[in-house]
């Protein structure tokens, strides 16, 4: 997962609008199903919503460059 982060930032330059728009999709339904899963018990990675949060944002700045 950390080679994921780390060229997440220049992947998401890479994008076109289309791909970037399913990939923010993806990622609003992660969060949402972590929302729910943390209502029932402990999340085990309790830093996971705010990376995906700030994921979305990163995929939110470059639909907004282009």
């Amino acid at each position: 997962m950390a080679k994921a982060k780390k060229n997440t930032k220049n992947s998401f330059k890479e994008m076109n609008r289309e791909d970037l728009k399913k990939e923010l999709v993806s990622l609003r339904e992660s969060l949402r199903v972590i929302h729910f899963k943390a209502e029932g018990s402990r999340s085990k990675n309790v830093k996971e919503s705010a990376t995906l949060k700030k994921q979305i944002a990163r995929v939110l700045t470059e639909l907004n460059k282009k």
